[in-house]
Order: structure tokens, then sequence, then C-alpha cells
């Protein structure tokens, strides 16, 4: 039997702030089609008609335009196999254009980075550097096509002296007086180590991971890694000092890439039991498999394992947003990138910069004033 609703009870059922208003906008668009109406002329909606405006309402949320809605609603997808292409077609398309507006931001990014980026030593005059962003603006606006021609003289001191990043980074970094000495030197090396300050705004921790980390630490923990990659990347000398021993969950030398660590791990059983049997208080790095990260969370939300911290951060492109979103609503200490960003040398990064702050900084509290404000 097919459910009759009112425009009134439509928008209550859908939520988002939607109003009749919108949805008799949505008519006259043709996102919606028009109901039947009533004996006493009112619209009678369906159930077919809720699951539509949610869908309408989930793809503004994401950014798309009402002109796009209305094609990728042309599409059924539960039609046939065609049909199906082509709403994933539409979906490319609306990517693209997104990543082609990335890719032109990055480039005036990638623009200012290489001004503001110099030290001291390739400074250049006031004067020069404003000529240079005003140049900037305007190429921008026609896809930054000629700016590569002006480098040449402004990188006549590169070859003096190393370059000093530590500079670099105070004219680049934003804003981080919010989080501690310890956070801020976090976010710092991740960074250097990928060349992205974008990363920043990507980069979780919740409250309390780096008290839990340095506590594990100090008592010698174990620290758990998904591949051997991700092992030799770790500063041992430090660990051993401090105690700790490193165990490689996918202990195969072989095991070199994200496809071929999920694919193992999916594949040999044994290490899905290994993961389930980690030590409590260990520290767990995941910088490769997002099947070892969603195992690991999962296991966690059932109490089988209880690692004092989880550094979150596999590659891909469903599995690996999934894992970090699970990640983030889990009860443990953790630290993780946002999205399909990550890989084993951040996740490395990110546990050498706590071994080296725990080492360096032994009595800092910087950290526990801001445990306490949030």
């Amino acid at each position: 039997m097919t459910t009759s609703l009112t425009i009134k009870e439509l928008t209550d059922a859908v939520g988002g702030n939607i109003t009749p208003r919108m949805v008799r906008h949505y008519h006259q668009l043709g996102l919606l089609p028009q109901p039947v109406r009533s004996p006493s002329n009112y619209r009678l909606y369906t159930d077919k008609d809720v699951v539509r405006l949610q869908r309408i309402v989930a793809l503004k949320q994401q950014g798309f335009q009402l002109n796009h809605i209305r094609q990728i609603l042309a599409v059924e997808p539960e039609a046939d196999m065609r049909v199906e292409t082509q709403f994933i077609t539409s979906l490319q398309q609306q990517y693209r254009v997104v990543i082609q507006q990335i890719a032109q931001l990055r480039q005036t990014a990638s623009a200012l980075e290489g001004l503001l980026g110099r030290d001291h030593h390739c400074q250049i005059m006031q004067a020069e550097v404003l000529a240079q962003l005003k140049l900037i603006e305007v190429e921008t606006k026609v896809g930054l096509g000629g700016l590569e021609k002006l480098w040449g003289g402004l990188d006549d001191q590169v070859h003096f002296h190393p370059e000093v990043f530590q500079e670099s980074l105070q004219h680049l970094l934003p804003d981080l007086d919010h989080l501690s000495e310890i956070e801020q030197d976090l976010i710092a090396q991740l960074v250097l180590a990928c060349g992205d300050v974008s990363l920043v705004s990507f980069v979780k921790l919740k409250r309390g991971a780096i008290a839990a980390s340095r506590e594990a630490l100090k008592s010698g923990c174990q620290v758990v890694v998904d591949v051997p990659t991700v092992a030799a990347a770790l500063d041992q000398t430090r660990l051993v000092h401090l105690g700790c021993r490193v165990e490689t969950l996918i202990d195969n030398p072989h095991v070199t890439t994200a496809t071929e660590a999920e694919l193992a791990f999916w594949q040999h059983q044994e290490w899905q039991e290994k993961l389930q049997q980690v030590p409590q208080g260990c520290i767990l790095v995941v910088g490769y498999a997002p099947s070892v990260l969603l195992l690991a969370t999962e296991a966690i939300h059932k109490h089988r394992i209880q690692p004092a911290l989880v550094i979150g951060m596999p590659i891909g492109f469903s599995h690996a947003p999934a894992a970090k979103r699970q990640l983030m609503q889990s009860s443990v200490p953790f630290i993780t990138i946002e999205g399909t960003l990550g890989g084993g040398l951040l996740a490395a990064t990110t546990l050498n910069s706590l071994v080296g702050s725990l080492i360096e900084k032994p009595d800092c509290h910087c950290y526990l004033s801001r445990d306490l404000e949030n």
C-alpha cells in the first residue's frame, strides 16, 4: 500500500531544513515530478518522493548545482546497467570539474609558496614581490601558463646554501597557537614529509592522544605496524632506547604497496587473528592497508583489543576514508588524516615525532593544558 503524504509531511520526513516552498520550487525546475492531487486539491506524495527529495538534499550538500542534479536524477540507477553507467558518468563529470578547480587553486598556492617559502638568504625586494603577486593574480585567471618563466631571477640564491625548512614553515603554516607545542611540531613534521601545507586541515588528533602516546612510550609499550615498509621508516634507535619493541602485522617483506598489503591481509587468516591479539596498551600504526584499520576499529568497539593509541593513516578511496571515520568515532586515542590522504611515510613520521618529543622534551606538559581546555 502506497503512503500518501501532504507537502508538510513530506518535508518533515526528509528533514534537512527543507520547506514546502522549496518543494514547489523543485517542481518548477523539474527536479521533482508533479504529485497527484487529493479531491480537495492537496498535493499528495509517496515514499518514492521522499527518497527522491532526500537524494536532492544529499547532492546539494555535496556541492552539486540544481541543473546538474536534474541531469543526475534523470538517470534511474535501478533501471539497467546502461543507465547505471550514465549515472556514474555524471558523477565523474562533476568530479573532474571539482578536480580542475582544485588543480588551479593548487597552482596558485604553489606560486605563493614559491614566494612565501623563501628564507632570508633568498629574499627579494618588496616591490618585486608585490609585482609577482599581482602577476599571480592575473595569471590565475588564465591558468598560470607563463608563471614558470618568472622564477629564473628569483632562484639565483638557492645554489649557495641549504634550504632553511623551519624558516619557510613560519611563513606558510596557518596559525597553530591553539595547539600544544608538541602538536605543532608533529604537524610541521607531517607537512615536511609530504610537502603539502594543505595537509594541516586534515590532521585530526583526539583529545588526550599526546598524553596517551607519552605514557605508553615511557612504559616501553609494543609498537605494532601493518607492513614492513612502515617498520623500516621508524626511528628504531630511539624506540630501543625507550624499550619499545616493533612487531609487524603483515610479516612479508615482499609486501611494499597498499594494494599488496590489502590483498595479503584479506587472504591470510593468521594475520587477521594476529591483529585481534595485539597487547593491551600498544601503539598501533597503520599506513597502508585500510582493512587493517577497519578490523582494528571493530575489535576496539567490541572490546577485544585496547591499544593506547592508534595512528591510522592508510591509503585508499573508499575503505580508507570509512575506516578513518570509524576510528574518529571510537573511544581510543587516535591520530589520523581525514579522507584519502595518508601513507606509510606519514604514519611513521607521526610516531617518530612523538618519540622524538618525548626524548628531547621529557618534562614538557604543554599538551595537558589543551586537554583540560577541551
